[in-house]
C-alpha cells in the first residue's frame, strides 16, 4: 500500500447539535410548565352547575361515591343534610326567578336527595359486608 493514498480519518466535531438539543430541551420544559400552569376549563357558571355541584356533594357525604384516596364510601349525614338544606334554601329564595327546567331540576334533585338521605345508614357498615345502596339519582 502506498502511504500517500492512506489518509488519516477526519474527526468532525459538530458542536451545533449540542446547542440544538439544549434548545429543544428548554422548549419542551417550557411547554410542560405552560401545560401545568394552564387553567382547567370549567363549565360556565349556571343554576344547573350549582344544583349539580351541591347534589354531588350531598351524594358523596351519604356514601354514594367512594373516596378516591381510600376507595371506600364516606358517611357524613350532617354534611349531606347541610347540602340538601342549602338546595332547599336556594329553591325558596329563587322561587319565580328560575326557568321551568331549572325549577324542575332543583325540585327533583332535592326530592331524590331526601329519599336517599332517609335510606342510607348513619355510618359506614362495619366490615364491608353490606355495601352502600346504589344511587337512583340522575343528575344531568
Amino acid at each position: 500500500m502506498n502511504e500517500e493514498n492512506k489518509e488519516d480519518p477526519k474527526i468532525i466535531v459538530d458542536d451545533d447539535w449540542k446547542s440544538q438539543v439544549e434548545a429543544e430541551k428548554e422548549q419542551l420544559q417550557k411547554e410542560i410548565e405552560e401545560k401545568d400552569s394552564a387553567e382547567v376549563e370549567l363549565p360556565p357558571a349556571s343554576m344547573m352547575t350549582i344544583i349539580t355541584t351541591f347534589g354531588s356533594q350531598a351524594m358523596a357525604a351519604m356514601g354514594q361515591f367512594p373516596d378516591p384516596s381510600t376507595g371506600k364510601p364516606i358517611f357524613n349525614k350532617p354534611l349531606a343534610r347541610h347540602f340538601i338544606d342549602s338546595l332547599a334554601v336556594l329553591e325558596e329564595k329563587t322561587k319565580g326567578n328560575l326557568s321551568e327546567d331549572e325549577s324542575a331540576m332543583l325540585t327533583n334533585v332535592i326530592h331524590q336527595l331526601r329519599m336517599v338521605f332517609v335510606s342510607v345508614p348513619d355510618q359506614a357498615p362495619d366490615s364491608g359486608e353490606a355495601e352502600s345502596p346504589e344511587s337512583t339519582i340522575e343528575l344531568p
